[in-house]
């Protein structure tokens, strides 16, 4: 069953005011439920955005289904029922829109870039890219069909891994379970670990800073709640949850 959480004329309002710094809210007296599906890497931030678009739209209940993005791409081609899709990669959404069912253009909402992370302290004392090849280094990397392992392709990282993983975090948690000495993922990523983790910079990742696109899906079940949700974190509140996360501006 649809549930719509906008009136028609609150969702022509929403999309002209989706550029404020005023998160945009629902309107109508009815709530509804939300099912986004996101990159991993948006974890953190998305779980705090979802909990800012239910308290700004009473009733409403957003659900999230974080993991690969291609693994996403290809539930939603296979028909899984999803309102909202938030990519980590163009190419990922790409997978979606060829196959119809992008209700719209997708739009770039952050920017990500990948640094090199390793254990507290950096006991192994990994400065570089070049240090990853060092003798007895183990690595994990994400799997190549992955947002972050094209990524990390895309910057040059030319090692053999000890493990290829299929999203972000999975490969953040071979460090901080200490099955690696580093790992490359998103600035992001180290970032929300960095109780666990350090993040070291590496200059190549500047030439393989990936765009987030996020849609509304062609078939949601909540097509003008999706509409809400995209526009929401297109909004100056939800921008500021991004940035300090440590995404870039789209």
């Amino acid at each position: 069953m649809r549930v719509r959480i906008l009136a028609a004329a609150g969702l022509v309002a929403l999309i002209a005011g989706c550029g404020s710094d005023t998160p945009p809210a629902a309107g109508g007296d009815k709530g509804g439920s939300l099912t986004v599906l996101a990159a991993a890497s948006l974890t953190e931030s998305f779980t705090r955005i979802g909990r800012d678009f239910e308290a700004a739209n009473p009733g409403t209940k957003v659900t999230f289904s974080f993991g690969g993005s291609s693994g996403l791409a290809t539930q939603i081609t296979s028909g899984a029922p999803a309102d909202v899709f938030a990519a980590a990669s163009p190419a990922t959404m790409k997978t979606v829109t060829d196959a119809g069912d992008a209700s719209g253009t997708p739009v770039t909402f952050a920017k990500n870039q990948l640094v090199i992370a390793v254990p507290k302290g950096n006991p192994r004392g990994l400065t570089d890219l070049a240090a990853l090849s060092g003798p007895g280094i183990k690595v994990a990397l994400c799997a190549e069909q992955v947002p972050c392992g094209a990524a990390a392709k895309k910057a040059g990282v030319q090692v053999t891994p000890v493990t290829l993983e299929q999203d972000v975090k999975a490969a953040l948690a071979k460090v901080k379970l200490g099955e690696v000495d580093a790992a490359v993922v998103y600035r992001t990523d180290a970032k929300a670990a960095s109780a666990d983790v350090d993040g070291v910079e590496f200059p190549e990742s500047a030439g393989a800073i990936n765009d987030y696109p996020i849609v509304a899906l062609t078939d949601a079940p909540n097509p003008a709640g999706a509409a809400a949700f995209v526009a929401f974190v297109r909004s100056g509140p939800a921008q500021q949850v991004l940035t300090d996360a440590g995404f870039q501006r789209p």
